[in-house]
């Protein structure tokens, strides 16, 4: 997470966003040939597992980015565990809250109708 036990990285926002936006598209364009059931790209059929923020932001890619044009219409988020259609998001390392300035947040390069799910209040 960072140079340091316990400190960011300050463009850990950037990192994380490219991150989650590797992980939606990696399905639809790796090749995967080493299993005798299957072959080539994955496609539409799959459900996303995340954990903890840096993998947060991934269920607003898939909506602002994919689903709303179409891509991922059936794709699902889980965040280490979903109850009942209800999602339930582990945070197993609490060292590590994803915190940056809110002037940052156009690095994430999501609409801004998304910016709320990222405030944070301390105490």
């Amino acid at each position: 997470y960072g140079p340091v036990a316990g400190t960011d990285y300050r463009d850990n926002q950037l990192r994380f966003s490219l991150l989650c936006q590797a992980a939606l598209e990696a399905p639809r364009i790796l090749s995967l040939n080493n299993n005798p059931y299957f072959s080539g790209p994955y496609g539409e059929d799959v459900v996303f597992v995340c954990n903890d923020w840096d993998t947060g932001p991934l269920s607003c890619y898939l909506k602002s980015n994919y689903q709303s044009h179409g891509i991922y219409r059936d794709a699902k988020v889980a965040f280490s565990a979903e109850l009942n259609n209800a999602t339930a998001f582990c945070i197993h390392n609490i060292s590590y809250q994803g915190r940056f300035a809110f002037s940052d947040y156009p690095e994430l390069n999501l609409p801004e109708r998304f910016k709320s799910s990222f405030d944070f209040i301390d105490g």
